[in-house]
């Protein structure tokens, strides 16, 4: 065994062991915690560590006290110690889904198990990204050159529905550029981030990766802090807004990934019998908790009667239940707050009579936050569930009946995150896709992404862009510097 496999194998974390935070390098006890559910059943699942505001300044000094001999290292050393933390998160890959499951509480066969995989996957490759100096001029006289360097402290505010894919998305391009971070998870999910940060703390110096988990509080403190340069926030759009007022108190970089209500729109031409699961998962993948769902889907008339049933002969043999159970396809809801918000849309999609060919009643005598997949056929444009983003698994399938009209509709949202066109003429999909506002459009595929693929929304969507050069670019100021030969 080489020294540097038997330096691997010494990365250990007792996964039954108690939750702490990660402050400059330390694991830290706090005299507060809160609970954490399992959503398939409501029970406690585990206490979490209520980190207070002194335990937030501690984190963001030592990370600001790292930063100095981080940014200086050299980034092939840097970028060597990016790949040994995804070995270790690989070591600990079984622990990582399963608590995945149980906290967030989607399929641990299916969801889980591709979203721990596919962080580590982006970690790993990250960490071997750099961003190249570009000569602008190089004569007998003069030189220009454009150089990225690291901002400072990076604050992370990171989402319930994907803890894991969406902070190591974050923690991976921020300290491969240089920067130093204080993250802080959902208070809905922060076992597993907890978990990575503990990995964390015996791969990184003391203070590049603290970890901080609490109340909401925490990450306005976090947005309005002096010695924070950037804030990247994924979330809903309503809070971003709040974390980009408040960022404002020092110009912070700014990174908002943010809501969607994408639409998918089948054209006339599609073969659609085979894409009847593919749009089926793009829709309620996760429980439809995710901000790329399809969550309009817009069906062309002269096949749209057809389609529905398709799709409800499809749904309803998709079993939804305790993501620990090999035979469920849709776990729980992961949190009541949403659970709450889901009763009333679906409410209102009963007070108006639209039509529900599947679903619609939430069983609430289940102990778990279930809701069974639900088809609301051909509601109108103006009606709730057209209009707003549902984070849940309902979904309108709506006619149309020229190109034009699917357009104007599709693109009649403050959102602008991501859509789909689907069809058999592919340069007449394309020419719709073209006409989309949003920052991301598939045709005849959906939810492909990639670590060199930028990713990010248009409109009330978000800010700026995740992945890809454009998203390693975010976590740096543009330097340039000019030489007299």
């Amino acid at each position: 065994m080489s020294a540097d496999t038997l330096e691997r194998s010494t990365v250990t974390v007792d996964f039954a062991g108690p939750y702490a935070l990660s402050i400059d390098g330390k694991l830290v006890e706090t005299n507060k915690s809160f609970d954490v559910f399992n959503p398939a059943t409501n029970a406690v699942l585990a206490q979490a560590p209520e980190g207070t505001a002194e335990h937030m300044e501690a984190a963001i000094a030592a990370a600001k006290r790292a930063f100095p001999a981080w940014s200086a290292m050299d980034a092939d050393a840097r970028g060597a110690l990016i790949e040994r933390y995804a070995d270790a998160l690989e070591a600990h890959k079984e622990e990582l889904i399963t608590l995945l499951t149980q906290e967030q509480g989607k399929p641990r066969h299916s969801m889980a198990t591709g979203e721990v995989e596919a962080a580590i996957h982006w970690v790993r490759e990250v960490g071997k990204r750099r961003l190249p100096v570009e000569v602008i001029e190089d004569t007998d006289e003069h030189v220009v050159e454009v150089h990225h360097t690291p901002l400072g402290v990076v604050g992370a505010i990171t989402p319930w529905n994907f803890p894991v894919l969406l902070g190591l998305w974050k923690v991976a391009p921020c300290l491969v550029t240089g920067n130093t971070m204080v993250m802080k998870p959902s208070p809905y999910t922060p076992l597993c981030t907890l978990r990575f940060g503990e990995i964390a703390q015996q791969i990184f110096p003391a203070g590049v990766l603290n970890i901080v988990s609490g109340g909401n509080d925490l990450g306005q403190q976090m947005t309005e802090h002096p010695d924070i340069a950037k804030i990247s926030f994924t979330g809903s759009t309503a809070t971003g807004k709040k974390v980009m007022a408040s960022g404002s108190t020092n110009l912070k970089r700014i990174t908002l990934e943010l809501g969607g209500n994408d639409a998918a729109i089948v054209l006339a031409d599609a073969d659609w019998q085979p894409l009847i699961p593919t749009l089926f998962w793009a829709a309620f993948g996760n429980s439809g908790q995710w901000c790329i769902a399809s969550k309009r889907l817009y069906v062309h008339r002269s096949i749209h009667a057809a389609f529905v049933k398709a799709f409800v002969d499809y749904a309803k043999d998709v079993k939804v239940g305790d993501g620990m159970d090999p035979a469920t396809g849709l776990g729980p809801i992961q949190n009541k707050m949403q659970f709450g918000k889901l009763k009333d849309l679906f409410a209102d999609v009963k007070a108006n009579g639209y039509a529900v060919p599947l679903g619609g009643e939430i069983d609430e005598s289940l102990a778990g936050n279930f809701v069974p997949v639900t088809i609301v056929d051909n509601p109108p444009e103006d009606s709730r569930i057209v209009k707003e983003e549902p984070f849940g698994p309902i979904l309108p399938i709506i006619a149309f009946d020229d190109v034009e009209e699917v357009i104007a509709k599709a693109n009649d949202s403050p959102f602008g995150l991501a859509g789909s066109v689907w069809g058999r003429d592919r340069d007449a999909a394309i020419a719709v896709a073209k006409r989309l506002e949003t920052g991301t459009v598939w045709v005849n595929e959906i939810h492909i992404h990639g670590i060199d693929v930028p990713f990010g929304g248009h409109k009330q969507s978000g800010m700026g862009v995740e992945n890809g050069q454009e998203g390693l670019a975010e976590f740096t100021n543009t330097k340039t510097y000019m030489f007299k030969k």
